[in-house]
């Protein structure tokens, strides 16, 4: 894949799988709601007293993979440092619209908490294959 491919792929709707290290036992790999644009941040919401909050600080290097599970598969992973741990403000709803629908997303958000964080991630390094390009 390009790099303008695997950042493409990146922003499409998809079900992130974070990776990060845990200085005590074998990699924390979770599944989290992203959202990405091609050329710009990598961002996700948590919990603040999650276990990837326990993790997780400015500079904590991470990964994050997506992948298509329908043939052809497809998959890319981005890696890079956290760049920014923040309160959430109005993050909440767009991220549940993107992964619900509109309604759903809304009434998500409506009763989701208000105290989660919106973790930043600048991608430094790409791995990507679709594998409907070797078949």
């Amino acid at each position: 894949m390009s790099s303008d491919e695997k950042q493409q792929f990146l922003a499409d709707l998809h079900v992130g799988v974070l990776s990060l290290q845990r200085p005590d036992r074998a990699p924390l790999t979770v599944p989290v709601w992203y959202d990405y644009e091609p050329g710009g941040d990598l961002w996700f919401i948590i919990g603040p007293q999650s276990v990837k909050a326990k993790y997780l600080e400015v500079g904590t290097q991470i990964s994050m993979c997506a992948q298509q599970e329908a043939l052809p598969y497809k998959y890319v992973t981005a890696e890079g440092a956290v760049t920014s741990i923040e309160p959430a403000t109005d993050e909440q709803e767009p991220m549940a619209v993107r992964y619900l629908g509109e309604e759903l997303g809304k009434q998500y958000s409506a009763n989701s908490g208000s105290d989660s964080v919106v973790v930043r991630m600048t991608p430094q390094r790409w791995l990507g294959v679709d594998y409907g390009k070797t078949l």
